[in-house]
């Protein structure tokens, strides 16, 4: 190139690298009618392994547990005493045993397992929301500048940069 002549475009720019500051997406809401979506909401739930939705059932363990400790416990308490005070050991240790058995069975409580729920429910949206494009901010050799671009550029980005004589 000799001195006095203007340089070609392909030959006046090259390109480097420039770190993004700040990237804003632009959104453009769709010009649609309110309309019935339908959505869900989901939850996670503590429940006992093999229950039944949600009824509380232990089979029947309680009462039979009761049973059989006020029977174990009047059989102690008949070996205790004698005349009105053997009937009265009976009476105690029958209850006894089966407040012991209901204790014994209530403490032996079912595992629990985490359950995912989910429902269907239905709302009005006045339109969704899309990413037309993005607004960047970015420096380049200690300059900041910004850019609107049609995709998010990450943390570093190339950039073109031409250089033209001044006037």
């Amino acid at each position: 190139m000799t001195a006095g002549s203007a340089p070609s475009d392909e030959n006046a720019a090259h390109y480097g690298w420039a770190a993004v500051l700040r990237v804003d997406p632009v959104y453009d809401e769709a010009a649609t009618e309110p309309a019935a979506s339908a959505k869900q909401e989901c939850w996670d739930e503590q429940v006992p392994v093999g229950a039944e939705s949600g009824a509380n059932n232990d089979g029947g363990r309680r009462s039979v547990a009761t049973m059989i400790g006020a029977v174990v416990g009047g059989l102690l308490g008949n070996q205790v005493g004698k005349g009105d005070g053997r009937r009265a050991a009976t009476v105690a240790g029958a209850v006894a045993g089966g407040v012991v058995g209901n204790q014994v069975a209530a403490d032996n409580r079912p595992q629990y397992t985490t359950q995912r729920r989910c429902r269907s429910s239905t709302g009005s949206s006045s339109g969704q929301r899309h990413v037309v494009a993005y607004d960047v901010e970015y420096r380049y050799r200690g300059e900041v500048f910004t850019s609107r671009l049609t995709y998010d550029p990450g943390d570093r980005m190339r950039v073109k940069v031409s250089v033209t004589p001044a006037d």
